[in-house]
């Protein structure tokens, strides 16, 4: 199932692969072929060269090669079928395929792409100019954001009306609803997904919009981010970074073999934007998966954690440890200031957050430190005690070669003999010495809210706490109300 292999041929005949790397390469002429310094890799003297009669690229530095399309898949982290659609759009080539399926669903996204995008503008304009939108410029500029930084990130704003983006749009009810936009509510009228919230549109890997993530403001009940539903055609949460399409560049050309940065939130990729590290990207509401760093290692082999990797567990570390053996990257993370997420940092100590990244710890020795830091070191059951957590973050390595290296630090701090700790390491009946545990009770204990006895509910109980939710949850509730 796929493209019909005329369309490919027509797709590859109609690309000037010299424009199509232009973007990405400052090329130069040289006689008949054209040469610049290869994206691949880095490089100081020139070896990429491109043959526009032939349509092929080649390095001789890193030997990679190919002609448009596979420039386009490498570059742009694409599948043979999406490489051929980024290209047949640029060409105006209207594609067919083999499968009646495919070509219908290829159809939905093309009406979804155009709706987003028409959002898009909707938003940012409404931002820009609309007198509603104050509030939202005032609470963006406390924060740092200048004109530039917002027309840059196209940051929008919803109203706070039920339907005055779909109204703008005029489209299907299906269509709203496959694009992420909206919605047809009980009374049977489309709705606005978003309301009364500033908004993050979100690219896919080829900047094209594809979703939004709402921000409601500060004295507004409900949750903070409501990002638009994965029920849509164009978005996928846990395939979907943040960013991508600003860092891909910046990503590859740092360090000697790639570095991306990753954070939490969009807001932290907009920080690292200011001071002078585009290279950072966000994951959307989730937690980091694999897909992720599929993509990621396409450009990077240096993945720089910029969020609290403690709160990673034990689960999620073995995981991160698979993924640095199976896809060949290193796992650090960077040594921000306790309490302070990257989008602070950037404007209270800009120099701060550089250092941050430069100092990054490997992902390992940043779980060690930690054991290392709450330990008590004061007596020999003390110390037995820190040896025995620290042998179990070791343990989520299963690279034996690295297991010694921070064993032999672990037997250097606690005093303990190497041989003895390679022993207990694979142990099953290791398990947390429970210093850790006992450091957190207090803590949860005076979190957690004593539950009172209640009577039975009153009417004017029951109609209170229904405004409560209403107000509280607006959100959710929406879809279940009528337009006012």
């Amino acid at each position: 199932m796929g493209i019909m292999d005329d369309d490919i041929v027509k797709v590859r005949e109609a690309t000037d692969i010299v424009r199509i790397i232009s973007e990405h390469v400052a090329l130069k002429r040289v006689g008949r072929r054209w040469s610049g310094l290869c994206p691949f890799h880095n490089e100081r003297s020139p070896s990429f060269s491109v043959n526009p009669e032939l349509g092929l690229y080649h390095c001789f530095g890193c030997k990679e090669s190919g002609d448009a399309i596979s420039f386009v898949r490498q570059t742009q982290g694409l599948d043979f079928v999406s490489a051929v659609e980024f290209l047949a759009g640029k060409a105006g080539i209207t594609l067919r395929y083999d499968s009646k399926q495919q070509g219908e669903q290829s159809s939905k996204k093309k009406r979804a792409f155009a709706l987003v995008e028409k959002a898009l503008d909707f938003y940012h304009d409404r931002l820009l100019s609309a007198p509603d939108a104050g509030p939202a410029r005032g609470y963006l500029k406390s924060r740092g954001y200048d004109g530039d930084l917002v027309r840059l990130f196209k940051l929008g704003w919803a109203p706070d009306d039920w339907d005055t983006l779909a109204k703008h749009l005029g489209a299907s009810d299906r269509d709203l609803k496959d694009a992420g936009l909206g919605f047809v509510n009980r009374r049977g009228r489309q709705q606005d997904f978003h309301r009364n919230r500033i908004l993050f549109p979100i690219f896919d890997i080829q900047g094209r919009p594809i979703a939004f993530g709402g921000r409601k403001m500060p004295d507004d009940e409900g949750p903070k981010y409501r990002n638009t539903s994965d029920e849509c055609v164009l978005y996928d949460k846990s395939r979907t970074l943040y960013g991508l399409h600003w860092a891909k560049e910046d990503m590859v050309r740092a360090r000697d073999n790639g570095e991306a940065i990753i954070c939490e939130g969009y807001t932290d990729v907009h920080g690292f934007h200011q001071v002078g590290m585009p290279r950072a990207v966000a994951t959307c509401g989730t937690a980091l998966t694999e897909e992720h760093v599929k993509q990621l290692t396409k450009f990077a082999h240096r993945l720089v954690l910029a969020f609290d990797a403690d709160e990673a567990g034990q689960s999620a570390a073995e995981r991160i440890h698979q993924w640095e053996q199976s896809h060949g990257i290193d796992v650090v993370v960077a040594n921000l200031p306790e309490g302070q997420d990257p989008g602070d940092l950037a404007r209270s100590d800009p120099d701060r957050l550089r250092e941050a990244v430069e100092q990054a710890l490997p992902f390992m020795q940043f779980r060690l430190n930690r054991v290392f830091g709450a330990g008590d070191f004061s007596t020999p059951e003390s110390q037995a005690r820190v040896a025995q957590d620290a042998l179990l973050v070791i343990r989520a390595n299963t690279n034996d070669l690295v297991r010694d290296k921070y064993i032999m630090q672990v037997a250097d701090r606690c005093g303990v003999d190497p041989g003895r700790l390679r022993t207990m390491i694979d142990d099953p009946n290791l398990k947390p010495s429970g210093d850790d545990r006992r450091r957190r009770e207090p803590a949860q204990a005076a979190e957690k809210p004593r539950r009172r006895r209640r009577g039975p509910v009153r009417s004017e109980d029951r109609d209170t706490n229904a405004i409560r939710l209403l107000i509280a949850e607006h959100d959710r509730m929406a879809p279940l109300l009528a337009p006012v």
